[in-house]
């Protein structure tokens, strides 16, 4: 079954996606084919598609959806496993960005950190919900400010962390036995523009 997305937690995984002809094959198995069909589409020989389709599927890239007989041939139809991959920090093992060793909390490393650590939290959660068949509880909050200087900026930020520190204290029960943790983030950082992207 295809999912909306699908976490790579290895190395060899990683490995295995980030090869160029291999994203452009997802790409074209969003929809099922075979290499046959895939053959036709990207002018390459079926041998060579065949053993890249052996490689995603050996790391859980692609999957079977079905076989077809064609004449003294069987052709095996498959497809991305999800519409959508994201390589987890975990893949990088002991390389990974790890906000605990991050001293300056304000620095853009340090937010960089604990959004790879969320990434790779989201992806074990992710993991166990479905083995259990449950969904995650997850809350999102996005939106832009344009302040119209520092001083305003830094004063929001202030509001904002006393806000939250409020909010905590009030809803906080370290003695409940039943209840559940939830780790909350709140970062900024300058929006990127239309300019920006004109810059690249």
């Amino acid at each position: 079954m295809t999912t909306a997305l699908n976490f790579v937690d290895n190395t060899a995984g990683a490995a295995a996606l980030l090869n160029p002809l291999r994203l452009q094959i997802l790409e074209r198995l969003r929809e099922p084919d075979s290499a046959s069909g895939l053959s036709r589409l990207m002018k390459m020989p079926r041998q060579k598609l065949n053993y890249h389709l052996r490689e995603l599927e050996k790391h859980g890239l692609i999957e079977p959806v079905e076989e077809r007989k064609r004449g003294n041939c069987v052709e095996r139809i498959v497809r991305a496993t999800a519409r959508h991959y994201l390589i987890s920090p975990e893949a990088l093992g002991n390389l990974a960005t790890d906000p605990a060793q991050i001293q300056d909390r304000f620095s853009s490393t340090y937010l960089v950190a604990v959004a790879a650590r969320a990434i790779r939290d989201l992806a074990a959660l992710r993991e166990q919900a479905e083995k259990a068949g449950k969904k995650l509880a997850t809350f999102t909050l996005e939106t832009e400010v344009k302040f119209a200087s520092a001083t305003e900026q830094h004063a929001f930020s202030e509001e904002l962390a006393n806000a939250v520190a409020k909010l905590v204290t009030k809803y906080h029960d370290e003695k409940s036995s039943g209840g559940r943790r939830y780790k909350f983030i709140v970062g900024a950082y300058p929006a990127i523009t239309k300019k920006d992207k004109e810059k690249k």
